[in-house]
């Protein structure tokens, strides 16, 4: 569960501008395996250096319009910035499944994600002779020109709409992803 939720973390940094490509491809390319961690047989993944990350100067942006509605709607921040260790996995599971529900809805909405080749993981499909780069990820021994024929690993999303909605917050609001709360008694 930690993995899913740092990969969501690592998507929104790269959507909201907080991290460039660059940075994060630097980062991977610098991290160290080192030592097992005691309780887990997985590799405990150490960046060997900081990664510098430069700060843009923030501005209304689309990200930040579609990070707000999927705080506003789903709680997805709230999930992703809530501290873990003291949960169960039941427990952190247990929210999750209501968020990621939530979630799937906003990006439905805005998005209506449609699988880039319609068929099921395992089938076996045949490429364009346009195959791209953007489209298709060629894993495995990848020789000639398309077209290509192999086994569907994982059959991409594309979005068919773009149904962002319109901001209309002040100029010193434009980072503002979900105003605090406040109780009056």
């Amino acid at each position: 569960m930690r993995r899913v939720l740092l990969v969501i973390r690592a998507f929104w940094s790269l959507l909201s501008g907080r991290v460039t490509g660059e940075q994060l491809e630097a980062l991977l390319a610098t991290t160290a395996v080192d030592s097992r961690d005691e309780h887990s047989s997985v590799p405990k993944v150490v960046p060997a250096t900081e990664p510098s990350l430069a700060q843009q100067p923030l501005t209304q942006s689309d990200a930040i319009t579609l990070l707000a509605a999927l705080q506003r709607e789903a709680r997805l921040i709230d999930l992703i910035q809530e501290p873990l260790e003291n949960y169960e996995d039941a427990q952190v599971g247990a929210a999750a499944r209501d968020v990621l529900r939530d979630s799937a809805v906003v990006l439905e909405r805005m998005f209506a994600l449609r699988p880039v080749i319609d068929r099921s993981e395992g089938d076996e499909v045949e490429t364009p002779d346009s195959a791209n780069a953007g489209r298709f990820r060629f894993v495995g021994n990848v020789q000639g020109e398309p077209p290509y024929r192999g086994r569907l690993v994982h059959h991409g999303w594309e979005a068919s709409i773009l149904e962002l909605p319109r901001w209309s917050g002040c100029s010193e609001d434009v980072s503002v992803v979900a105003p605090a709360e406040l109780e009056l008694g």
